[in-house]
């Protein structure tokens, strides 16, 4: 954990923000700045920096995102409408917190 880290932060339970689901891997929150009427985070509690610090140890973890990413697609009713899935990477690439996270955003009108 990093203690300056807001995603450790949340996912330690030190803020008030409302976990959607939780686990021992992972939490699930609303996107404080939602570009989509569904815009949830699936962040890991273990404090990766970005997609570019991955070790081979964090396999389990990538799978247990995007296994998390589908159900949660399914409980914000928007799987079968369709949604979608994305890692920002470095700043360049439009991270802003440097903790590895999945965004899920969906729920247009079709």
């Amino acid at each position: 954990m990093n203690k300056k880290c807001l995603f450790c932060q949340i996912a330690n339970g030190e803020t008030s923000t409302e976990i959607l689901f939780e686990n021992d891997i992972l939490v699930v929150f609303k996107d404080i700045k939602p570009a989509a009427p569904v815009h949830l985070l699936i962040v890991p509690k273990k404090h990766i920096r970005s997609i570019n610090d991955l070790t081979e140890t964090d396999r389990s973890i990538l799978s247990e995102l995007l296994m998390t990413a589908r159900e949660m697609a399914g409980r914000q009713g928007i799987a079968e409408s369709g949604y979608r899935l994305f890692f920002n990477v470095e700043r360049g690439g439009g991270q802003l917190i440097f903790h590895l996270h999945l965004h899920l955003i969906g729920g247009w009108q079709k």
